[in-house]
Parts: structure tokens; sequence; C-alpha cells
């Protein structure tokens, strides 16, 4: 036999219940021939065996039925007993065969006899492979029971209201999640059944559409008002998809339903605030409710990811449940990402300039482009393939593209080409003659760099825009569109980001002809590595990283923050890792508990923003007697945190929410262990 047969023999424990020295060698010998790596343990009575049940559980139990203290029928009992799930042969010489049938309905799995060993391997075999069967049957089983339970906790502890109704033979509702009792003031139970009773909670003037989109396939997105038992009316946001028959037929509906009456009202104060301030007074109003928004939301994102990580942690590979929170992570990216559009569009959040090629931006967001402007839109690309790399936000440079082709979508309704394009400029010619309608923020020649500039070009063939649009094209709030179509933020957004990384805005248009807008950007004069972020979750980590389960070595970190959630799974993520962890959810509570004299302490890990007390005047109490403490420091509002950094002593590491876990790691990491 070669060294890869015999490292490709299955190899099994097998359990021999046998007085007979020479009958167990029988055995095992023809296991052996039989293309088996046998390991067995051989016992004689029933304490001996119940030892080798308790301590190394084997995968085969083979037993004689003559024996003169421990006999079958006790060993079969003994291995129910001990609850394994073990394949049970008896081995035995003669017997009678209602003997035979009794064991096996006793639960013996197989009966041989000694001098027809001929059927032992192919009895084996089939045994073991029933058992493994078993296995991966329960193992399906838990894991379906698991994700039902996971499913169930998030229905009971979502905020947006979960519900199914089927529409024949008659309608009713199966299932309303627990969120319906914010919404309405009734409980689930009492909802459920025939429609009316929810249907009644809704307004007059909303009931009809509601009603017909539970009769649609695949109906829009829905705003309608409640009137709930106690308190004002209330304003959802539904998403409902069909449920269809085997022949096609709409059979019930299930989607969910979003308490937007925070967003109505927030798009009627803006509205108000449009007509009555000014440009400075709307941008800083939008500013503030922006940086307020993004701090708690970035909290609960940063749960979400936190816990998505975790549980991913704890599925094995082949686990159908990893592309769920897969999904959910992946989610979570993209409402951080919304956040930090939000921000930006406020100036609130600092620019992490990157040197990178706009044709990859370009290329980067096709797909996405496609979703955005519909089918009746053809695409063009005419990229530049030797394009000058420029120092920009990545972020930000997407929400630019987006922006110009969201615009140009509008301006043609009825379908038409977009042309999205690359090409470099040296510094003495510029896109367009200087008559140019409008040429916003363009430097003279003197003043643009040596090296040239990169350009991103946006066309249509829409509407156009007439001298006058043209000239007020770039300021805030500035629409030409109707009233709920826009917010006239687009170009303006766009302004402000080129303009910070000292570019220019260029648009050529006429009215029936289309627009051309052109993004002017400095060329970079060599390409370098992008700076380090410690707000994001890079993929690789350099040789010296340790791995995540073993990174604290027992060091002792005191988490301070006010959101019980996030102190949660922050403090989770870090014993995960090794370390030791105190927790505050005040800065007084920590300097009460954990001030000077109190406990050791490695490393400080607060939030910024806090009642009473900021992170930074924490850190301030904590270095007075320990000047050498590593601090850092959690913000989910970019502009806060940086205004406050800025005459604050060096060594603060600042971690921008929602982190992930190996972003919080590797910063925590970098603050215990500078370079």
């Amino acid at each position: 036999m070669t060294a890869r047969q015999v490292r490709m023999m299955p190899r099994i424990h097998v359990l021999m219940i046998e007085d007979s020295d020479d009958d167990a060698v029988l055995v095992i010998e023809r296991l052996r021939r039989g293309g088996f790596e046998v390991i067995s343990d051989r016992v004689e009575d029933s304490e001996a065996a119940a030892s080798v049940l308790r301590t190394r559980p084997p995968d085969l139990v083979i037993c004689d039925y003559h024996m003169p203290a421990f006999g079958a029928e006790a060993a079969l009992m003994q291995l129910r007993a001990s609850g394994l799930d073990i394949p049970f042969i008896v081995v035995s010489g003669q017997v009678g065969e209602e003997t035979a049938a009794a064991l096996m309905r006793a639960g013996a799995h197989d009966f041989l006899l000694k001098d027809r060993m001929s059927r032992l391997v192919p009895a084996v075999q089939r045994e073991l492979r029933e058992a493994d069967d078993r296995q991966r049957r329960r193992q399906a089983e838990a894991a379906l029971r698991r994700s039902e339970e996971r499913f169930r906790l998030l229905a009971e502890q979502a905020t947006d209201v979960l519900f199914r109704c089927r529409l024949c033979p008659r309608a009713e509702v199966e299932y309303v999640s627990p969120a319906i009792r914010m919404i309405t003031g009734y409980p689930p139970e009492d909802l459920c059944g025939r429609p009316d009773t929810l249907f009644s909670l809704v307004d007059k003037e909303d009931r009809p559409t509601l009603k017909g989109s539970w009769r649609t396939a695949n109906p829009e997105p829905l705003r309608v008002r409640w009137h709930p038992r106690e308190g004002v009316e209330v304003w959802t946001e539904q998403r409902v998809v069909g449920v269809h028959d085997d022949q096609g037929h709409l059979v019930a509906v299930q989607g969910i339903l979003r308490d937007v009456t925070e967003q109505v009202h927030a798009d009627e104060e803006r509205e108000r605030l449009r007509r009555q301030l000014d440009q400075t007074e709307r941008l800083e109003s939008l500013g503030r409710l922006a940086g307020g928004v993004a701090h708690d939301f970035n909290n609960l994102l940063g749960v979400i990811t936190g816990y998505a990580e975790i549980v991913l942690d704890t599925l094995p590979d082949d686990d159908p449940c990893r592309a769920d929170m897969d999904e959910i992570s992946r989610a979570a990216d993209q409402a951080a990402g919304l956040t930090r559009q939000l921000l930006t569009f406020s100036r609130q959040e600092s620019s992490k300039p990157e040197t990178l090629d706009l044709n990859a931006v370009v290329e980067g967001t096709r797909n996405l482009l496609r979703r955005t402007i519909g089918e009746d839109i053809e695409i063009v690309t005419l990229l530049d393939p030797d394009l000058h790399p420029v120092t920009i936000d990545p972020s930000k440079i997407q929400q630019v593209v987006m922006n110009l082709v969201v615009n140009s979508r509008a301006a043609m309704p009825d379908g038409g080409r977009l042309t999205l394009s690359t090409a470099n400029l040296d510094r003495d010619r510029g896109p367009s003659p200087a008559d140019r309608p409008a040429a916003h923020g363009r430097p003279s020649p003197e003043e643009r760099p040596k090296r040239g500039w990169a350009c991103l070009a946006v066309a249509d063939t829409g509407c156009g825009m007439s001298p006058e649009v043209i000239r007020r094209a770039v300021e805030p709030f500035f629409t030409t569109k109707g009233p709920g179509e826009g917010t006239g933020l687009g170009l303006a957004t766009v302004y402000g980001v080129v303009k910070a990384a000292g570019g220019e805005v260029d648009i050529e248009s006429e009215v029936g002809k289309g627009t051309t807008i052109r993004i002017l950007l400095p060329a970079t004069a060599r390409s370098g590595p992008a700076p380090v972020d410690t707000t994001r979750d890079d993929t690789t980590r350099d040789d010296t990283t340790r791995d995540d389960a073993t990174r604290g070595q027992g060091k002792t970190i005191l988490v301070v923050e006010d959101d019980a959630a996030v102190r949660a799974v922050t403090t989770r993520i870090l014993v995960r890792s090794g370390y030791l962890v105190h927790e505050a959810g005040s800065p007084a509570e920590a300097l009460d508990r954990f001030g000077p004299g109190t406990t050791r302490i490695d490393a400080l890990l607060t939030d910024a923003i806090m009642p009473g007390m900021t992170g930074y005047q924490l850190i301030e109490q904590f270095r007075r007697t320990r000047p050498e403490l590593p601090v850092m420091l959690m913000s989910g509002y970019a502009a806060g945190a940086e205004k406050s950094v800025a005459g604050f002593p060096p060594g603060v590491a600042h971690l921008q929410k929602p982190f992930t876990a190996r972003a919080l790691l590797d910063s925590l990491e970098r603050t215990l262990h500078p370079r």
C-alpha cells in the first residue's frame, strides 16, 4: 500500500465490547482489510464502556451478544442513555431470529454472525454514512431554528413595522410586528384578522390608495397618514411586495411600514426655511440638522456593524445565514456612506483626499449610473487612458458624478444620450473660450498649475438652460424643478466640493440642445499612497498586526460612552480580542469609579460628545495625573471633533463612527503601540 493510499483511508474510532481478544482482533483486521484506518478501545464491562463513551466518544460500537457480565442489551441501553447517536452493530455467534429482531427494535443498527463476517465492512460503511447524514440533518435543523430565532428577535426589536396580509380566499392580516404599537397605539394582536381595523386608523384620503397598493403586484413606495388612538398624526412609508401562487395569482402581500414622521416634518421645515431665510441661514440650519442626525445615526450604524461582524465570526463558512449577515453589513456600509454625504453637503465632514484616477471613478459608478437613469438613456463613456491623476476625496468626487448624472437625467424625461468623458488640459488651454456663458471659479492661465488639469465632462442631450439659469445654476436652493422635485442643492454641492479641491466648474448649455458640465481638477504631480485613515476598515494588514483574538494581551481599557448599545458592542469587540474592559456611561461615572489611584488603566477610549462633559475635557482630567495615558476618541460628528482637536495636545487618536471591529482594533493598537 502506497503512502498516498494510507493517507486516503477513512479513519474511525471503534469501541469493541468483546471478552475475546481473538474475536476482537479478527473484527479489527477485517475492517482494516476493508479500507479503514482503525483506532479501537476494547472493554468487557459497563464501567469501562461508560468511561470511553464519556471521555472519547467513538464513531462506531461493535458488541458481542454473549458475555458473562455485560451483554448486548445492557450495552445498548447504556449507549442510548448517553445521548450519543453512534451506530451500534451486534456481532455474535448463533442466536435466534427473535433475539436478533428484539435487538433491532431496541435500537441496534445491524446484527452479524461471527461465521458470516463478509457483511461487516458494507454494514459499517452504510451505518457511518447514515450517521453522518443524521448529523448533517440535525445541524441543518439547528441552523434553521437559529435563523428563525434571529428573525423573530429582529422583527420584535425592529423600529420598522413588518406585516403580512393574506388576500385569498378572504383578506386577513396574518402578522404585524410589535412596532405597530408605536404608530397606532394598539398592540399587534388587536390588528390581526380582518384588515378593516387597520385601515380604519389610516387617514380617509389615503385609505383608498393604501388598499389599492395591497392589490397590486409590485406597488411603488407609498406614504400615508395614520391617526393613532392617542397622540398626533403619524406618517409612514410603505414598501410592499406581492406573493403569488403557482399559477401566478396574487395571494398575499408582505412588507414594512417605516415611521417617516420626522422626515416629513423635516421636509416641511426645510421648505419653510427655504422661503424665509437667505442662503447662509439655510445652509447653517441644514448643517446643524445633518450633524445631529449623523451623530445618532452613526451610533446606530456602529451597533449594527459591530454585531453583524460578531455574528459572522460565529457562523461556519457554509452557514446559509452568512449571506444574510453580509447583506446587513453591506447595507450598514451604504448607510454610513449616505451619512457622510449629508455631512459633506453641510461642510461638516473633513476631506480625506487621495490620489486617484477619474477614469476609475467613472468605471466604478457605471452600473450604479445605469440603474439610476433607466433604460431610455444611452450611456457613452470616452475616457483618456493617459489621464493625469488628481487629489480629491473619493466619496466626494463620486457624489459629484452622481449629482451631475441625476441633473442630466431630469433634463431628458423622454430619453436621450448621456456622455461621460475625461481629458487632459494643459495650463494654457481651457475647455472653452473665455466668452462661455459661465465658468464658475476658473483661475486665470497664470494661476493654473503648470502640470495641467484633468477634466471630467458630463454631457446630455436634454432641454438645456438659458443664460439666466446658467448664471444662477450653482446658487444654493436655486432650481427650475417643480415643488417636491428637487432641493436645488445638487450643483451647489458640486461647486463646493470642486472648489475645496482647488478646481473649477464650467457650464456650457443651450436651450433645446443639451448641457455639458466640465469639472476641472489640478493634476497631481505624482501618484502616492493614500493617507492613513483610522475611520476605514482596511481589508489588509501589515505583517506586524496581531491576530484579533490575541491583541489585548490582558491590557485594561476604560470605555466611556453614553449610548448603551454602542458601549456594549464596543466592549464586546474588545473583550473578544483579549482586552480587559471597564465601562462607564458618563464622564462623571468614569472619574468617580476609575479616577487617580483607583484602578489600573492602560488606555482611555471615550466618546467625543456626551452630556455634562465632552470627551476632550474628560481626557484633560485624566491626563492631569496620568500625562502619558494613551487616549482615543470616538465621534460620529466629524466637524465637532475637528474643531476641538485643533487646539488639543498631540497624541489623541480619533476614530470616526460608525467603525468596524477591524478599524477599532487597529486604531487602538496604534494608540497603545505607536511606531
